[in-house]
């Protein structure tokens, strides 16, 4: 993810005029949380005010979950446990979007498929986000593990969710999202395998090395009449 695309851009103002008041960026991701939850439990009832009030919702839950990472960097009160604070309320709150949608539309021409696959959606959804967050980890730091383009971070697309809601095109979005987040999730777990090979080849390489070298002489023993 970067930190310069539209939507951080837009945080940025925002979230300005809370640098130095008593309002931490943890406080934004509980919100951010609690929102996320709200949104899915409305889209959970699939009814028309559900899939209102659960659209707007989480159209606010992205919007924070921009807002919290903005005020830990401008009042430069970013920590590790903040992140992971943040990390995993995205993780869970973006994967349980789709199990919601799953169970709202499981009214629709989808029947009795759309709670598998939500189900299927939003699994994928979770170990996308656990392998892209280990694909990081493993990598050079600044590495990210997928880019945007033009100012927008894959990621974006979630503030596309609330819009479709309203619209009732969420049933089309389910489809793709379970044939799309399960390639994703493919795709990265070939990508973090692939990356553990080669450290693990290069840890192998260095450790042969190590043992090829021969030893050197101790400088003491040199002193004392050994010799080795």
């Amino acid at each position: 993810m970067s930190r310069a695309s539209w939507t951080h851009l837009l945080a940025r103002p925002v979230v300005r005029p809370l640098v130095g008041t008593a309002v931490r960026p943890n406080h934004l991701t509980t919100l951010r949380l609690a929102t996320g939850v709200a949104a899915c439990l409305s889209l959970c009832l699939g009814t028309r005010a559900g899939m209102w009030w659960g659209g707007g919702l989480w159209v606010l839950s992205a919007f924070l979950d921009r807002a919290d990472g903005e005020l830990a960097r401008i009042a430069n009160l970013m920590s590790r446990d903040g992140h992971l604070y943040d990390y995993y309320a995205d993780t869970l709150v973006n994967a349980a979007f789709f199990v919601a949608i799953g169970i709202g539309l499981r009214h629709s021409w989808l029947g009795r498929w759309s709670v598998p696959l939500g189900l299927l959606s939003g699994a994928s959804m979770l170990l996308c986000s656990l392998f892209a967050e280990w694909l990081e980890r493993r990598s050079p730091p600044g590495t990210r593990a997928y880019s945007g383009k033009w100012g927008f971070d894959p990621d974006d697309a979630l503030y596309l969710m609330g819009p479709l809601a309203w619209l009732g095109w969420l049933s089309p979005i389910l489809v793709g999202a379970s044939v799309g987040a399960t390639a994703m999730m493919l795709i990265s777990a070939v990508r973090l395998r692939r990356l553990r090979d080669e450290q693990d080849g290069r840890d192998a390489e260095a450790a042969d090395r190590h043992r090829a070298s021969p030893p050197s002489a101790s400088p003491c023993g040199d002193q004392l009449g050994f010799r080795p």
